[in-house]
């Protein structure tokens, strides 16, 4: 008997089922891409299932609850991501329509050994949420959106009244923004692109892939968020002058250090994410030295006369592009990323010339990670002192900078105000007196 081809839509549903039980059990989340699946629209549209998926996990664990009332079923393979993508389809995305969510669901339950012997729960589970999606989706707070113990600390650190607007930016997600290598009314307009400040653009909405767009090749522009582009801006120093990038991978960071005209050394432990970052330099036309090596043991052969130490972290600040580390974080985490942050600044100081600047930042969220660092420095490293950033240096942004000259970002905020939020940024610059 001749094979019957698989349902139209079964081939993404189950790639996109995979890619969310590995996030799920705790990988970070990268798109799909054409390795995954070759089809554009396909990975286009499994790229939405997972997002939305993880960008609405807080309302469809309250939905799974009232469910299963037995819970998830242990040892099930694919069952739960197969039940949150088609969650997220019967609520969140009803344009694809309410039978492929349920009919795709089973059918992809019935490829998976471990899950096979589910459908007949997975199918009544549906059927029921699917009575129930108009209530589901009118009744969602969508603070649920942000686990409970997240959004005490924030709404703690950053006001009840921003909280709202943080769950706004994971749900619409991050808009495109950019980095130019050479200022250009007539490519930002060509990009169809806004001016943020300085030399970042945004880009709200694309019809290609980032690789398709005007001056990509070129090597006209870097992608970038608006607010870790900030940092790289905040050094004071003369043209020539010897910056080391710790922690440099991929590479937007080192690219606007050498377009400033620093002789720039970049420097990460992870040879595979260097290679990219050399390929985006010779995309961009820079050379800067670059270096495979331990950011808490590094010296160079000489002092310098900057550091920027953009330090692993929780990254809790980028959820509007990872949701899933909402999920996946932990106080003991957190704990762990600020006894190595404090390893890698002790040590960057340690490589500076008397007067040279130490820039620290973090894509986190966390007072730990930020403020509670500046207290350690201040307390511990007694060879170098805070120099204050000025609101002035970050015209649009002047409410991110504290009284005591720090620069916090958040998704709440933006350049001029302009839609689309940006990620959470911890800023702190240094300087070396003896």
């Amino acid at each position: 008997m001749a094979h019957k081809p698989d349902p139209a839509g079964l081939k993404l549903r189950l790639v996109a089922a995979q890619k969310l039980k590995s996030v799920l059990a705790g990988e970070h989340f990268a798109p799909l891409t054409a390795a995954d699946l070759n089809d554009g629209r396909d990975r286009a549209l499994a790229n939405r299932l997972i997002t939305t998926s993880l960008r609405r996990q807080g309302q469809i664990n309250l939905m799974l609850a009232e469910l299963l009332e037995k819970g998830m079923p242990p040892r099930s393979g694919t069952f739960e991501a197969v039940l949150r993508l088609a969650l997220a389809q019967l609520v969140y995305l009803p344009d694809l329509g309410a039978h492929s969510a349920l009919f795709l669901a089973v059918e992809a339950l019935k490829r998976d050994s471990k899950a096979r012997h589910l459908t007949g729960l997975m199918n009544a589970v549906l059927r029921k949420a699917q009575a129930n999606s108009a209530r589901y989706a009118l009744d969602g707070d969508d603070l649920d959106l942000i686990p409970e113990t997240l959004l005490v600390r924030w709404a703690t650190a950053y006001g009840d009244e921003a909280m709202p607007a943080f769950a706004e930016a994971l749900i619409t997600g991050a808009p495109l923004d950019l980095t130019l290598r050479d200022d250009s009314d007539q490519l930002v307009d060509a990009l169809n692109a806004e001016r943020l400040n300085a030399d970042s653009v945004r880009v709200e909405s694309r019809d290609r892939p980032v690789e398709a767009l005007v001056g990509y090749d070129e090597g006209k522009w870097w992608v970038q968020d608006a607010a870790s582009a900030l940092p790289a801006r905040l050094f004071k120093l003369d043209v020539g002058s010897t910056v080391i990038d710790l922690c440099a991978a991929p590479g937007g960071k080192t690219a606007q250090l050498s377009k400033a005209g620093y002789k720039v050394t970049a420097l990460d432990s992870d040879g595979k994410r260097l290679e990219r970052l050399k390929s985006n330099m010779l995309r961009l036309g820079y050379a800067p030295e670059v270096i495979e090596g331990d950011a808490t043991t590094y010296q160079p052969a000489e002092p310098v006369d900057g550091i920027l130490l953009d330090a692993p972290c929780s990254a809790t600040g980028t959820f509007r592009r990872h949701p899933e580390v909402l999920w996946s974080r932990t106080l003991a985490d957190i704990a762990g990323r600020k006894r190595l942050q404090q390893a890698m600044i002790k040590n960057a100081v340690a490589a500076l010339k008397p007067n040279g600047t130490l820039i620290y930042c973090v894509c986190s969220l966390e007072p730990e990670e930020g403020e509670e660092q500046v207290d350690w420095i201040k307390a511990n490293l007694k060879t170098v002192t805070l120099d204050p950033i000025l609101a002035e240096e970050v015209p649009g942004l002047e409410a991110a900078v504290s009284a005591a000259g720090l620069l916090r970002t958040h998704p709440g905020m933006s350049p001029n105000q302009l839609a689309g939020g940006m990620d959470g940024f911890f800023v702190a610059r240094f300087r070396r007196t003896g």
